[in-house]
């Protein structure tokens, strides 16, 4: 058994093999147990490819089945696209309309100020920047409705799994509930902007892709509202080389942190 993930009084998740099967065993807190179960059924009916969850038990601990294909993240660096925007704009506009009617989680723009003021203890010479970025994400989706379109709430390479460039599986969906798309594909262009520790030509395909998606975004939703959603998201990602206590923090840090400023430009 190995541990894959783990978010401090919310949830562990391991792989665990036996013989040559893989399976993944989460653990989350037995009063969130049912809800997410719901959650998979939810998304199984109607046809999204979500895990089975073969085993819930009462302490919170569910078992399910790997699903077939490999994760979108390591797909990104392929040398041709490795599915089209259109096929991932597809996944979620395909999300049953009962997840509209889950409850609603803040969206990543509303905590910007938050994690602003969490780097800026930790690099007050940051500070400037920050409280920029922070004002012009903030008064540029001041007029921006929350909207009540289904949502998978933290959608990004990481959860998804793909093959033969079609979705295969659609995981981590204790986040579903209503929201914006605009917020789902924010998520995951920001999530791409900030893949760290690529060599050159890894650099040179994220950066391809994005050119190649983004634009099909754009088309969808607003593209003002996507760059400044997609800098909030890279603003929180930003806390994650501190807590992590990587050996580099602080260049990864300000490198993050000019991602989320690039991105505002380009529209304020």
């Amino acid at each position: 058994m190995e541990l894959t993930s783990y978010r401090p009084r919310r949830r562990a998740v391991f792989r665990a093999w036996w013989d040559e099967d893989l399976w993944y065993v989460k653990v989350l807190r037995p009063e969130s147990l049912t809800a997410t179960r719901d959650r998979h059924r939810m998304l199984l009916d109607a046809g999204i490819p979500a895990p089975e969850v073969l085993v819930a038990a009462r302490s919170g601990l569910l078992v399910m089945p790997q699903l077939p294909g490999r994760p979108l993240a390591d797909a990104i660096f392929d040398p041709k696209p490795p599915i089209s925007a259109e096929s991932l704009i597809e996944l979620l506009d395909s999300l049953p309309a009962e997840v509209s009617s889950l409850p609603r989680r803040p969206p990543w723009a509303s905590g910007v100020e938050h994690f602003a003021n969490q780097i800026a203890r930790t690099m007050p010479a940051l500070e400037d920047k920050l409280n920029w970025l922070t004002d012009d994400i903030l008064s540029g989706l001041a007029n921006s409705p929350v909207g009540n379109e289904p949502t998978h709430g933290d959608f990004h390479e990481g959860q998804i799994r793909i093959a033969r460039r079609r979705v295969t599986g659609l995981l981590d969906i204790e986040t579903l509930g209503p929201g914006s798309r605009v917020d789902d594909l924010a998520c995951l262009v920001a999530h791409l902007a900030c893949v760290q520790n690529m060599n050159d030509a890894q650099h040179e395909r994220i950066a391809e892709l994005l050119g190649q998606w983004v634009p099909v975004f754009d088309e969808r939703v607003d593209s003002t509202e996507l760059r400044l959603r997609a800098a909030a998201v890279v603003v929180s990602l930003a806390t994650g080389p501190y807590r992590a206590n990587e050996p580099d923090w602080q260049a990864e840090t300000r490198h993050l942190i000019d991602t989320a400023i690039a991105l505002v430009r380009q529209v304020r």
